[in-house]
């Protein structure tokens, strides 16, 4: 856990990874909305987790993700959220999203893995992708996610 700034909110997101598209959907019957964003030249479409039993469930169980595709997390206001691995089975990347759409942080994550993953600032939304899609599009910290929906 992080220490110093102090974690307000430790959101039991288990699973925040896995695939996109290859497993079975967040919502029971339902597939959720795709939504797409823009990060600097690149085109990602993402699944879009904004309801409590969609940001519970997020990825996990997935054993595999299209290149380009993720899933946005769709928070709430601004917040230090923090996100697990436990019931996810492939490796993942997570941006942190502050309101402005301005990625705060970047962190790779490890399959199955109860380490806390926690942005350093407040954030309103988080995108995940396959481990080192954000270091191979060149987008780092600092870079602009377009096309988040309003809450």
């Amino acid at each position: 856990m992080r220490h110093g700034g102090g974690i307000r909110r430790m959101m039991a997101l288990w699973g925040l990874a896995a695939a996109l598209f290859a497993g079975g959907p967040a919502r029971a019957g339902q597939a959720l909305p795709v939504v797409t964003l823009q990060i600097g030249e690149h085109t990602v479409r993402a699944e879009l987790a904004d309801t409590p039993d969609a940001l519970r469930t997020g990825l996990m169980n997935r054993t595999a993700m299209p290149a380009d595709a993720g899933m946005l997390f769709a928070l709430g206001p601004p917040d230090i959220y923090c996100f697990w691995m436990k019931d996810t089975l492939i490796p993942l990347s997570i941006a942190f999203i502050d309101r402005r759409g301005r990625i705060v942080d970047i962190q790779d994550m490890q399959p199955r893995s109860l380490e806390p993953h926690c942005p350093p600032e407040p954030i309103t939304t988080t995108l995940e992708m396959n481990r080192g899609w954000f270091d191979k599009a060149g987008v780092k910290t600092g870079g602009v996610v377009r096309g988040i929906p309003a809450p």
